[in-house]
């Protein structure tokens, strides 16, 4: 593999599109500056290019696709899973999409008008995903919890099953309009294809929602086909089996 450090910043980021909050953390130019080697920008700024190229690598790293046994988890295991592997990637990701996304409509939206309405959806699902997930977080999971904390004493009531009951269809009525967005979005964006002689941050934020996209799809996968059904089988059942 070619030494990172002689590869120009636009190949990293093309490579992967995981290296952006490295450069954005040292204010590396990917974009107009995009042809300067990492070493050459590096010096220019009087940057480490040896540490930053060992934080790049490890960034770059290909996440591990950890086959866990969700079906053999408990409740309260299930939410910690979610919020540290998807909400916070959501809270994360979503900022730096929107600032990517919004230069290229800024620059390229006369060329590209769809840019501009996939701007606007973008921040539709950030204003939706952030009310979302404090709702979970806030009422829905800890009742989860409250509800399996019963059940498995074997005091589980009406109250509890109630307080659940409820806000589980809320959360997946916003998942179908979440997903039904994001559907939108890879329409518009030819299924996230970048035009001919896009720039590398107009390459960059269709990457950034796709792989949006991809982790809501685990991230709703979990919750509507584990997480929720197991609460849906505790409420129908007033002793632990």
């Amino acid at each position: 593999m070619e030494n990172i450090t002689t590869q120009t910043l636009a190949s990293i980021v093309s490579n992967s599109s995981s290296s952006v909050p490295v450069f954005e953390k040292y204010s590396l130019d990917f974009c107009c500056n995009g042809k300067r080697t990492l070493e050459e920008a590096c010096n220019a700024k009087g940057l480490p290019v040896n540490e930053i190229a060992a934080e790049l690598k490890l960034q770059m790293q290909p996440r591990t696709l950890n086959q866990l046994p969700f079906e053999e988890m408990s409740a309260e295991q299930m939410i910690s899973y979610i919020l540290i592997h998807h909400h916070f990637y959501v809270k994360q990701s979503m900022p730096q999409i929107i600032f990517h996304v919004e230069k290229v409509a800024n620059k390229h939206g006369d060329r590209f008008p769809y840019m501009v309405e996939v701007l606007q959806l973008f921040r539709e699902i950030q204003e939706e995903m952030t009310s979302h997930m404090q709702k979970e977080e806030v009422i829905l999971f800890p009742r989860i919890k409250q509800l399996e904390s019963l059940f498995l004493e074997g005091q589980l009531n009406e109250t509890a099953r109630n307080s659940v009951a409820g806000p589980i269809s809320v959360m997946m009525a916003e998942h179908d309009h979440a997903g039904s967005i994001l559907y939108k979005i890879r329409e518009l964006t030819n299924n996230y294809t970048a035009p001919e002689g896009a720039c590398t941050t107009f390459k960059v934020s269709l990457t950034e929602l796709k792989e949006f996209e991809e982790d809501l799809h685990k991230h709703v996968h979990l919750e509507n086909n584990h997480l929720f059904i197991k609460a849906m089988n505790m409420m129908n059942v007033t002793e632990p089996v």
